[in-house]
């Protein structure tokens, strides 16, 4: 065997060299990574085998203070993918795409990022659509529960409840006041996977569950805010005005019970205008444009603007000069129509025919403008400005609503005597109808100011009050006595003077009517006016104080005895039958408009032919509400007003009627046709619950219309605004 030659002996030395310098190499690079880096590398390895998996929160329900849903979470879908499990990206995509009407492109753009664990593809699914997705067995597609924001009530109380966005936050309104309380905390579900999806054995899987948000309960009445916003309507219609804006606040406790103002928006759909005008103006505007047309109309005019109050305003002056002493309602002036203040003449609205000698009473009810004039002259600056600050105008009034706007008033130390002369009467100051009717309210509360208030209580899923908020007293403004002297001034507004339109037979109503010229451009314009109404009801023992304000009336009238009043009285005279607050007749009233009162008779659970024979024998129509209406046999579940309201005779009792055979089941009704209102009221008064598909009237139900099921069953309903 030949020995192998010294350049062959030379090359193997250096391979057993080059070979023990590399794996020595590699021996400090591996002690490297093992030991000096070891924790960054797992912390690296863990992050890329760790999937995290959101589970979305549900957002709490939003009550009126006797329990109705304003604002509900609905169940729904969201479709998720994750990349590295789906094996052909150009399929899938395909047949999502396809299914969820999306653009075919972008999801398979979603489904290709290999690079992220988790992709949403689509949002707030519809349950068939879901089914359908389920049914392709897509591989690295899965569907997870979700929650969408529904108001069930359209545009109701849209103001007031705000709406969210599409991650579930507030973006106005309650519900963006009460963010924190109401989205909850999101859980999540944790697990070790590897490189193709799959869990890892002997990996923990940890499962964090979300946490509900509290629910809101308002002190809106449901039913007084669906007097208000019928009223409001009307208006808005009948005067042709820009807009029309109504508050009834409870007098001795501040909170409100209805806040409507016309146009408005539905919050189910936020940045689709219910003006047509509007919607059209949208589609040639740029980004930022329709960003300032949103916000434009989702401001809330109670709390977000001010105005001029006008006349409305000569309560506060008169109220000021009684408590000081400066006047009695029985004071003698003289007005002959116009007055002098440093060389500027301030006219009475009747100067062409001057109100001449008047009590301070006669001096409201004529809404004399000289008379208030010197009534603040008497008072001075510093004591005037008192009762300005002690009524609350000086400040917010810290209502439980966002972006509430200051009043715009002088300064005391820039009010001269024309200024002050003005400012008497409601002009060159501008004040939040919240702050107007939260005076006037401490005025009719034996002079106590209240602290306004629009949510009553939070409560958990159990429905344990977590918060409540009680009334607050801020101070006394003035004395019982000067508050009962105002009550009969503004009585005698309402049965003698400009107010008349408010007269409610039966109830003692004090008020007063407001007409004041809209500054525009820094000057005011010729034409444009906003008139109001500011009234309390009954006046002997106030519960409600009511105000309506017609923003541009371009109808037949301007002013607010004839736009406004009218209003009031509607709303008034519905909320105080409604909250059962009996008439007390005047013999004339009662010979010339009274209809005898009937107690509603107890008619629930029995047969409609017998229910319908007793409410005729009561003197008492009825309407069936449900579609048993030529069933005889159907039993009355329910009954609007209920069992022993009085109401007077003829009166129409709302029956809801179903087929059952015991008590623990009933007959689903066909809801088809059916608005989500009327579907949600007819299956509440049945004892079942609704599941919202879509929007617009009822298209399709499971279980079916005829079948029987039991009470406390969820009726899933598709609901088709395409009609």
């Amino acid at each position: 065997m030949s020995q192998p030659s010294i350049s062959s002996k030379k090359r193997l030395l250096f391979i057993f060299v080059a070979t023990t310098v590399v794996i020595f190499a590699l021996i400090i690079r591996l002690g490297w990574i093992q030991i000096v880096n070891g924790e960054r590398y797992k912390e690296l390895a863990n992050a890329q085998q760790t999937r995290d998996i959101p589970i979305p929160a549900k957002r709490g329900i939003i009550f009126d203070r006797n329990g109705k849903e304003l604002a509900i979470s609905a169940s729904t879908n969201t479709v998720w993918a994750r990349p590295r499990e789906v094996e052909d990206p150009e399929e899938t995509g395909r047949i999502l795409a396809e299914i969820l009407s999306l653009d075919e492109e972008e999801v398979v753009e979603n489904l290709s990022k290999r690079n992220q664990s988790l992709v949403r593809i689509e949002r707030w699914v519809e349950a068939d659509l879901a089914d359908a997705i389920r049914a392709a067995r897509l591989k690295g597609v899965w569907l997870a529960e979700d929650n969408k924001r529904y108001y069930p009530y359209g545009n109701f109380a849209s103001f007031i409840l705000g709406h969210t966005t599409d991650d579930n936050e507030g973006m106005a309104g309650i519900e963006l006041e009460y963010n924190k309380y109401l989205k909850g905390y999101p859980g999540r579900w944790i697990k070790n996977t590897d490189g193709a999806g799959r869990q890892l054995a002997f990996s923990l899987e940890r499962y964090h569950p979300a946490e509900n948000g509290l629910n809101v309960v308002l002190t809106i009445d449901e039913v007084i805010q669906h007097f208000a916003e019928k009223a409001v309507e009307n208006a808005l219609e009948i005067n042709q005005a820009a807009r029309v804006t109504a508050i009834v606040m409870e007098v001795k406790t501040g909170d409100i019970l209805a806040m409507a103002s016309k146009p408005d928006y539905d919050p189910n759909q936020p940045r689709v205008p219910l003006d047509e005008e509007l919607l059209r103006s949208l589609e040639g505007m740029d980004n930022d444009e329709k960003l300032n047309a949103w916000f434009d109309m989702w401001r809330n005019p109670v709390i977000n603007d001010t105005y001029e109050p006008g006349s409305t305003f000569k309560l506060i002056t008169t109220a000021a000069a009684l408590e000081e002493g400066v006047a009695t309602p029985q004071s003698q002036f003289y007005s002959s129509g116009t007055i002098n203040v440093a060389g500027r003449t301030i006219r009475c609205w009747r100067w062409y025919n001057p109100h001449g000698d008047q009590t301070l009473t006669e001096a409201v009810q004529n809404s004399c403008n000289p008379i208030f004039v010197t009534l603040a002259e008497r008072l001075g600056l510093k004591t005037f400005y008192h009762y300005l600050d002690a009524f609350g105008f000086t400040n917010r009034t810290g209502i439980d609503l966002p972006g509430e706007a200051a009043s715009q008033m002088y300064p005391e130390s820039l009010v001269g005597p024309v200024e002050l002369a003005t400012i008497s009467f409601g002009q060159s100051i501008a004040v939040t109808p919240m702050q107007l009717i939260t005076a006037i309210s401490a005025i009719a509360n034996d002079g106590k100011l209240m602290q306004p208030k629009i949510v009553k209580e939070l409560l958990d899923d159990e429905g344990k009050v977590i918060q409540r908020f009680e009334d607050t007293m801020i101070r006394q403004v003035i004395s019982q006595k000067t508050s009962q002297e105002m009550r009969e001034i503004m009585e005698s507004v309402v049965s003698e003077g400009s107010g008349k339109s408010a007269y409610i037979p039966g109830y003692r109503v004090g008020g007063k009517t407001g007409t004041a010229q809209k500054v525009k451009g820094g000057v005011y314009a010729q034409g444009f006016y906003v008139a109001s109404f500011i009234g309390i009801a009954p006046s002997d023992d106030p519960e409600l104080a009511v105000l309506v304000i017609v923003d541009e009336p371009m109808g037949f009238s301007t002013f607010g005895s004839l736009t406004a009043a009218p209003v009031a009285k509607e709303i008034l005279e519905e909320s105080l039958r409604y909250l059962d607050i009996k008439p007390k007749y005047t013999d004339e009233e009662a010979e010339n408009l009274v209809r005898a009162d009937i107690i509603v008779p107890e008619v629930r659970q029995m047969s409609l032919k017998e229910a319908s024979q007793v409410l005729t024998q009561s003197n008492l129509l009825h309407r069936v509400e449900t579609d048993d209406v030529n069933n005889d046999n159907a039993i009355v579940v329910d009954m609007f007003p209920k069992p022993g309201a009085a109401v007077p005779e003829k009166s129409i009792i709302l029956l809801y009627t179903s087929e059952k055979n015991n008590d623990s089941t009933v007959m689903v009704p066909n809801l088809a046709g059916k608005t989500i209102r009327e579907a949600n009221s007819i299956l509440n008064n049945l004892g079942l619950r609704l599941k919202i598909n879509g929007s617009g009237v009822a298209q399709a139900q499971h279980p079916e219309a005829n079948t029987m099921v039991e009470r406390g069953t969820v009726i899933d309903v598709d609901f088709n605004s395409n009609q």
